[in-house]
Parts: structure tokens; C-alpha cells; sequence
């Protein structure tokens, strides 16, 4: 058979008992060692790891009970079966009172104690394979992740830091792209509750219809197709963290059943009748102005302000120019291992038009221009060549702009002009009021030069109204 990764320590003080245990492990592919009595087994258990202690109760100088002791203090990662021809449940609940794993009786069945020996081993895995798990996820989303070193980066660093362990809701505000779920993630994950549920729902992205549903579960038959009782996303994050990104764009009707939960720590379930208590810490997140968004009655007052008991502010991207570099370090690192590519650095000139970009969509964008330049990179440094046109400026100034007998400069200028406008409608697939933005113009000056190129797509007085009154 196949060696088995498990060390199994047999400790027992009958050599016929020990030889047979070790056989008979020894047999299913175990790496067993074996101890006479308890001293022995406590100098083991100090010189080698064990995944697994098979222990007698009755011993001469040391007893099982003592064993298990000494085990939990030196090896707490080892699990401990308890054996005894002398059982009593007194004895049994004192040993898994300190910690044995389970309790076995001689004279045993060989598939009884088989099958006790794979759960406790199945049950290590599981423990291992989880605190992996943990230290990947504390690794990925955890403080040490959130790259910068600007004085307004340390401030949410700080505040991070200081909230962590508060059991109070926070709310993050920040434009698009500027990594809101990076700092709730950290918040999370450097908190209490680590080891909990983080649960991301996006406000903006689930359907009104189906939000109440999916945020408080539903009961079978509370609707046309509901077969089954479904749990809500807050009782999936029960003793964990719930994070309402894009909180902004929640229903008014729901914005008041969102407050009932925070004011009772309840909800409801669809259909149901009976509420269910729920333990989860809520962190939520808007690119919005939620002030605006109260005086102009699309968001509740009360629940505005029971969200904002911790308010962390993101800058924008521009605003922290310093943390260019060590951003667009940090992705080169992670895209390189990503892609299988030996990049370095970057350029200084590189470095340097990235630092003088405005970066209308954030760090989110940096890391979409590196994965790009790691991508299409042939040097093992970022070169200025690699970096995207849009972000160099080259391609609206691409014109043959030799002088020709019918040229003029007002017809060079309104070919340049034409040139951006298209590309920036490009970049933003159509959209005309971060086009606008992007060129640093209001966007009926944009309407203005579209009509005047005739590259307007007549898209109607409507949208027309509506796109200049979100420019107020």
C-alpha cells in the first residue's frame, strides 16, 4: 500500500497491544512510531511531529490522562484517541474535557478503531486545509495588500487599523475603482471575525425584483418557482461581515428593512413568519454623495446615519500621484508570476508618464494598463513604447501634419479635435458624459463639436436632458 503522509504515535505500555496497533497500521500505509510508557511518549512527542496519539489509560508512572496533559501542552496540533480495558464514563468525560478526540474501549473491533483513526485523520486535514485557506485569504485581501504610502493612504491604513476590532458599522466612500472592497476586506479580515463569513453583495448589480429575496432568503412557496426555504445573504454572513457595496442604489423600500435589521438584529425571510436572529458586522460602500443623496430624498436620513458611525474616506488616484510607483510595482510583481514573464521594473520614462496620467477610473485602471504592459512587453522592463496610446497622448496627435497647399491650421486643429473626440467616445464605448470628462469639457460643449464634425448619433432631446442634468 501506498505510504500514508500520517505519523501516528502508538503509546502503550502491553508490547502485545503496541506490536499489534503498530502492524496493523503499519499495514494501511501509516508512518507509526511506537512508546512503552508515558516519559517515553512525552520525549516523542518533544523530538518529532505527530499527527495522531493512539493512548492507553492505564500506564505505570504516567497515566493516559496525564499523557493527553502533557500532549496538549507540548503538541496541541496532535489529535489524541484514548484506549482503556477499563472504562468508566467518568474517565471518558474527563479525557475529552482536555481535549482527546475520541474514546475507545479494549476489547475493540479492527474496523472500530480503523474508522475512529481516518475521522480523527479526515478531521486534521480538514483543520489544516482550512487555516491554509485563511492565511490565503488574510494574505490576498488582508492590510498588508492595500499598496501606498501618501499621507491620505495612511490615514486609512490608520483607520483600518483602529476599527478593526470595533464592533460598529463602517461606511467606505470613494469614486469608481479606487478599491472600496479592498479596505472592507481588510477591515474584515484584520478583525475578530476573521476566521467568519465576508459576504460582498453588490446593490447595484441584483435586480429590484429579486434583492429582497436575496438579501433576507425566502420560504418555499412564498412565490411562483420558490421550491425550497432559502437562506438570505445576511444569514450566510451570520457571525461574520456583510458588505453592501454600491449602497447608494438601494431601493428606498428595501433602505427601510435595512434598517430594521440593523435596529434588531432580525430578519425575515420571505414569505415566512418567524424572524431569524442574525450576529453580522455591516460594512457598506458608495461612490455617491450620500448627503446629496438624503437632502434629495433617494436615501434614508436615520439610515444614513446608522451606517456612518465609521466613515473611511478613499482618494482618488490623482489626488496620491506618490503612490504610482509603488502601485505599478506591486502589479508588475503580481502579473509577472500571473503570466510566467521575468518583468522587472519599469522604465523611468515609463514611470514617468504614468505618474502624469489622470486615471479616471482609479487604481483599478493602473492595474489594467500593467496586466496589459506585462502582457505585451518584450524587454524585462516596462518600456514607455508599451504603455497603452491612451494613456501617452500619442495616437490624437498621429496627423500628417505637413503643410499642403489647401491645409490651414484651423483645418489641422479641427482634425485633432475630431481625433480625440472619437477616441474618447471609444474608450468610453459611447458614453457621452465620461467622454466629456475625459476631454475636460462640459458635456454640451461635447455636444456642441459632435454636432459641428457631424459625428452625433441624434441620440434625442430626452437623453440629451438627462445627461446634462447629471452634469449639475
Amino acid at each position: 500500500m501506498a505510504q500514508n503522509e500520517s505519523r501516528i504515535l502508538v503509546v502503550d505500555d502491553e508490547p502485545g497491544m503496541r506490536e499489534f496497533l503498530e502492524i496493523m497500521l503499519q499495514k494501511d500505509g501509516y508512518d507509526v512510531d511506537t512508546a512503552a510508557d508515558g516519559p517515553e511518549a512525552i520525549d516523542k512527542i518533544e523530538e518529532s511531529l505527530f499527527d495522531l496519539a493512539i493512548v492507553d489509560i492505564q500506564m505505570p508512572i504516567l497515566n493516559g490522562i496525564e499523557v493527553l496533559k502533557k500532549v496538549s501542552e507540548k503538541s496541541p496540533d496532535t489529535t489524541v484517541i484514548m484506549v482503556t480495558a477499563y472504562a468508566s464514563h467518568e474517565t471518558a468525560i474527563e479525557a475529552m474535557k482536555l481535549g482527546a478526540y475520541d474514546y475507545i474501549t479494549k476489547p475493540f473491533k479492527i474496523d472500530e478503531i480503523k474508522l475512529v483513526i481516518k475521522k480523527a485523520l479526515d478531521k486534521k486535514k480538514l483543520e489544516r486545509e482550512n487555516t491554509r485557506l485563511r492565511k490565503e485569504l488574510e494574505t490576498q485581501y488582508g492590510f498588508g495588500n492595500i499598496i501606498g504610502r501618501s499621507p491620505a493612504i495612511v490615514k486609512v491604513f490608520e483607520l483600518i487599523k483602529r476599527v478593526a476590532e470595533l464592533n460598529v458599522s463602517v461606511l467606505i466612500t470613494g469614486e469608481s475603482g479606487t478599491g472600496k472592497e479592498l479596505v472592507a476586506r481588510a477591515v474584515h479580515y484584520s478583525g475578530s471575525r476573521h476566521d467568519r463569513p465576508f459576504v460582498p453583495v453588490n446593490c447595484g448589480a441584483i435586480p429590484e425584483a429579486l434583492m429582497e429575496s436575496e438579501l433576507f432568503g425566502y420560504k418555499k412557496g412564498a412565490f411562483t418557482g420558490a421550491l425550497r426555504d432559502k437562506k438570505g445573504l445576511f444569514e450566510e454572513a451570520h457571525t461574520g461581515t456583510i458588505f453592501l457595496d454600491e449602497i447608494g442604489d438601494l431601493p428606498l423600500h428595501l433602505q427601510v428593512k435595512l434598517l430594521r435589521v440593523l435596529e434588531d438584529k432580525k430578519v425575515r425571510p420571505l414569505g415566512g413568519t418567524d424572524a431569524v436572529t442574525v450576529d453580522v458586522r455591516i460594512i457598506a460602500a458608495t461612490n455617491k454623495k450620500l448627503e446629496e443623496e438624503v437632502t434629495g430624498g433617494r436615501f434614508r436620513e436615520d439610515l444614513f446615519y446608522r451606517l456612518n458611525v465609521i466613515k473611511i474616506v478613499l482618494p482618488a488616484l490623482r489626488e496620491r500621484r506618490i503612490d504610482v510607483s509603488p502601485l505599478a510595482i506591486h502589479f508588475i510583481n503580481k502579473y509577472s508570476v500571473d503570466m510566467g514573464k521575468d518583468i522587472r521594473g519599469i522604465s523611468p520614462k515609463a514611470l514617468e508618464v504614468l505618474e502624469n496620467y489622470h486615471y479616471p477610473g482609479n487604481v483599478r485602471e493602473l492595474e489594467n494598463i500593467i496586466a496589459r504592459c506585462v502582457a505585451l512587453e518584450s524587454s524585462n522592463v516596462i518600456r514607455q513604447e508599451t504603455l497603452p496610446q491612451l494613456v501617452t497622448g500619442k495616437d490624437y496627435l498621429d496627423l500628417d501634419t505637413s503643410f499642403a497647399s489647401n491645409s490651414s491650421l484651423d483645418t489641422l486643429l479641427g482634425d485633432v479635435e475630431k481625433k480625440m473626440i472619437e477616441k474618447a467616445l471609444r474608450t468610453t464605448n459611447g458614453n457621452k458624459t465620461e467622454a466629456a470628462r475625459l476631454l475636460g469639457i462640459t458635456l454640451r460643449s461635447l455636444r456642441y463639436r459632435l454636432a459641428k464634425h457631424e459625428l452625433d448619433d441624434d441620440d434625442g432631446e430626452v437623453e440629451s436632458l438627462v445627461d446634462e442634468a447629471s452634469e449639475l
